[in-house]
């Protein structure tokens, strides 16, 4: 999964965009940005990609998402099927943190909204989406230009008050503004691209001419925590999309996300969810 540079600087006399995209599925384009972008599902489910955190997302997902954060909505398999006639639409929203002046959110009034931008830089989804700020983000659409700063300041204003959390990692983020970010990028596209496959902290030393030690030491100062263990939660994070899908049953999905035994799996899956396999996805049944 390649790391592409989206540069959106052409898009001349705006200071923001806004946009209703409806499309068969979202773009497999593993990405960054100069630009903050807050967006809103209207349609499709898949997981979602924010620097190193991965979770499904699905209709009234919103997320705010920091200047050059890693990202990618990926669509279900479903979406790609050449007789499929299910859409992905949202509302996308795309800003540089100065594009009211370098003083514009420093004063004293914007702290909340400073605040919430700074967060941002760890990629923020939100909680509870209220019918009421669905409209309202649909409606920026339509508006003027003048109209569309003033509704997004309101609008981030809201959200500074509102709830929500934090998805990627701060090692992840902190090296991205390294001179690291290179290696970086290699490695994360092969962990991203055999996850669910037999590898080992070994295979990715080799793969950036380390030595296992300091690979070690190395991923553990971006991560805080050791290879095996993020390992293990990014593969989790796909064995839940498969258990909601629905699609297989709890043995085979332990295999497709990686796990070599099926003890495994529910050993890590109730350390990383605090519940077994089987648990989780009666009580997400129970919700519905």
């Amino acid at each position: 999964m390649k790391l592409h540079l989206l540069n959106r600087s052409s898009i001349a006399d705006s200071s923001l965009t806004v946009s209703h995209n409806l499309f068969p599925n979202f773009l497999r384009i593993w990405h960054f940005h100069m630009e903050f972008e807050l967006v809103l599902i209207l349609q499709s489910s898949g997981m979602r990609f924010v620097g190193d955190s991965i979770e499904k997302f699905d209709v009234g997902d919103l997320v705010l998402i920091g200047k050059n954060v890693p990202h990618m909505w990926l669509n279900d398999e479903a979406y790609f099927k050449n007789d499929s006639t299910s859409q992905a639409e949202a509302i996308a929203i795309h800003f540089e943190r100065n594009f009211l002046g370098e003083a514009f959110f420093t004063v004293p009034e914007m702290q909340q909204i400073r605040q919430l931008l700074d967060a941002a830089s760890l990629g923020i989804k939100f909680e509870y989406i209220s019918d009421t700020l669905i409209e309202d983000l649909k409606h920026l659409v339509n508006l003027d230009a003048t109209s569309k700063i003033i509704k997004l300041i309101d609008l981030l204003n809201i959200l500074s008050k509102h709830k929500y959390q934090t998805l990627s990692s701060s090692g992840f983020v902190n090296a991205y503004q390294k001179t690291e970010n290179r290696r970086l990028d290699k490695m994360y596209e092969y962990i991203f691209q055999n996850f669910n496959k037999p590898i080992s902290s070994g295979d990715i030393a080799k793969l950036l001419f380390m030595n296992n030690s300091a690979f070690s030491r190395f991923f553990r100062k971006v991560h805080r925590k050791p290879f095996t263990k993020y390992l293990n939660e990014l593969r989790i994070g796909y064995a839940c999309k498969l258990l909601l899908a629905g699609d297989q049953s709890v043995t085979s999905i332990g295999y497709l996300c990686g796990f070599n035994n099926i003890s495994n799996f529910n050993r890590q899956f109730k350390i990383i969810k605090g519940e077994s396999p089987t648990s989780y996805l009666q009580n997400i049944n129970d919700k519905v």
